[in-house]
């Protein structure tokens, strides 16, 4: 494992939460400190989960088993059904019986099909709102982004809310191939949604043009009366009414800037 030394040979430490960890070198050349008690726990964890399933599987194939030799389970089903219901000597014929069994269910789901769509309709408003919280809340683009305040937000969002969702109510990020993002520090662990953001913004191609110190914008491209020396400036109403691609698309540019 190739940890990070000293030029006396020593492996370099960093404190963490009030620990000295060992300072681990990535593949990628990044560096992030290696908790091993907590790497271990977590491989304990994954381990224990894998027993879990793979007695899951032999507990299905034993019960499959004991069907062998129907070739129709649809046919063997409905056979069961009908004899179910003779041998309750139902008033109603078996194939009425199933008739009216359907058509209440399906009664009932008509019935209720605007409740399920209207719930649905709210938990996608919720976690529209959580994603949205995780960006206005970011440390990373409050601190790095050249865009200050809500512009830098909206940034952010344009170009890397689509990569968020929510499941159990907390919200994580996948990468271009759609792979669940890990923490850099939590070995094992979905990152939060703030280290995500900085790892997307990382990883993205024009970077340059959106984070503070890349010449995308600054001191002096408000200067000479504004919009000088070939700048171009927007308002912060015109920059609102953008679309999001739109807005994206300003602020990689180098030539423009936006005014409050």
């Amino acid at each position: 494992m190739p940890f990070k030394h000293d030029d006396a040979g020593n492996i370099v430490l960093q404190e963490v939460n009030g620990k000295k960890l060992p300072v681990f070198i990535g593949t990628d050349g990044k560096e992030a400190p290696f908790d091993g008690d907590s790497t271990i726990a977590t491989i304990s964890r994954l381990n224990g989960e894998a027993m879990g399933h793979r007695q899951r599987a032999e507990t299905a194939e034993s019960t499959l088993k004991t069907f062998e030799g129907i070739t129709d389970p649809a046919a063997a089903l409905k056979a069961l059904t009908t004899v179910k219901n003779l041998d309750e000597k139902n008033l109603i014929a078996a194939g009425d019986r199933d008739k009216a069994v359907s058509e209440a269910v399906r009664s009932v789901e008509e019935k209720y099909a605007p409740v399920a769509k209207r719930a649905k309709d709210l938990e996608g408003q919720l976690n529209s709102h959580l994603i949205g919280s995780a960006f206005n809340r970011s440390k990373f683009i409050a601190e790095k982004f050249a865009a200050e305040g809500p512009a830098g937000v909206e940034i952010a969002q344009a170009l890397f809310a689509n990569r968020f969702q929510v499941k159990d109510g907390k919200v994580f990020a996948t990468d271009a191939a759609g792979k669940e993002i890990f923490s850099r520090t939590r070995h094992g662990e979905l990152a939060d949604p703030d280290e995500a953001i900085e790892i997307l913004v990382d990883a993205y191609p024009h970077k340059a043009h959106i984070l503070k110190g890349s010449g995308a914008s600054g001191g002096g491209a408000q200067g000479g009366g504004g919009g000088g020396g070939g700048k171009r400036t927007i308002s912060r109403a015109q920059y609102n009414a953008m679309k999001p691609a739109d807005q994206a698309a300003a602020a990689r540019d180098q030539n423009t800037v936006i005014t409050d």
